[in-house]
């Protein structure tokens, strides 16, 4: 099922999930659809970064549902009761989700070029040809086609974030989930990695964001959301939400990040 731009992509229904005692999420209701970009924003330990987890099965809920393309992600209905999916199903249904994540996490021992190649050939199938082709093609959107034979040691952070974001982009996602992507750049480099989440905006891609840059959120962002207890807070346009919130939590959320970067990474490093 081909799904239309404004169409629901993801639909997350009263999600929980906890670590021991610990409940990070209380409740969970969302919808994103085609061609939507959902910013989440709130202190560290709001449950953010857990929810994005969930999204792709990477944590599993303890109660609720989310679905993506009108599947279930990781389980199967079956007389009423949701069944987790063997891990090879799990795998093939995380293809179709992209997600990049604080720390880059490039293999260190392959080029740029063959860590943008490595899953469409062993997951996909794709010929070696075509997915060097393809991969050649992702690093040059990203500005890095003359890094394609550097090693992640040889790419400053940023770089190495673009890479990161190619490779998620080589297996043709339907959805692009970024957990902080840019918190363990130093300053000069996040604008680069910004400019290329805007052009994916700009192309269509549906994206879900845990980000503290409320630059970002405020330029590209459909939707804010604000989370903040496991609960979602508060949700609405840039402008609802950053320019005219409704919730206390929210404007004490903001007053504190606006104030500086020291404030900022105290209330956004790092989450649940």
């Amino acid at each position: 099922m081909v799904l239309q731009r404004g169409e629901p992509l993801v639909v997350a229904h009263n999600v929980h999930k906890r670590f021991g005692s610990n409940e990070v999420l209380k409740g969970i209701s969302l919808s994103v659809s085609v061609g939507e970009v959902v910013c989440l924003l709130g202190p560290s330990g709001s449950g953010k970064s857990t929810f994005l987890r969930c999204i792709n099965h990477l944590e599993k809920v303890d109660a609720g549902s989310i679905e993506v393309g009108g599947r279930f992600v990781g389980y199967e209905r079956r007389s009423n009761e949701l069944i987790e999916l063997p891990r090879r199903k799990i795998a093939q249904q995380r293809a179709n989700i992209g997600m990049v994540f604080q720390q880059f996490n490039l293999f260190p021992h392959l080029t740029a070029l063959e860590n943008v190649t490595l899953a469409p050939t062993r997951v996909k199938g794709l010929s070696r040809v075509a997915a060097e082709a393809a991969g050649r093609e992702l690093l040059q959107r990203m500005g890095l086609v003359d890094k394609a034979d550097a090693y992640p040691a040889q790419l400053s952070g940023g770089q190495q974030q673009r890479v990161a974001i190619a490779r998620a982009l080589a297996m043709s996602p339907e959805l692009m989930l970024f957990d902080e992507p840019t918190s363990a750049l130093d300053p000069e480099l996040v604008g680069e990695v910004l400019a290329a989440m805007r052009q994916l905006a700009r192309e269509g891609m549906t994206m879900v964001v845990v980000t503290h840059e409320m630059q970002f959120a405020r330029e590209v962002a459909d939707v804010v959301i604000f989370m903040d207890g496991g609960v979602i807070v508060e949700m609405g346009t840039p402008a609802e939400v950053l320019d005219a919130a409704k919730e206390d939590r929210t404007r004490a959320f903001l007053s504190r990040v606006r104030r500086g970067p020291s404030d900022q990474t105290v209330e956004t490093g790092g989450d649940a």
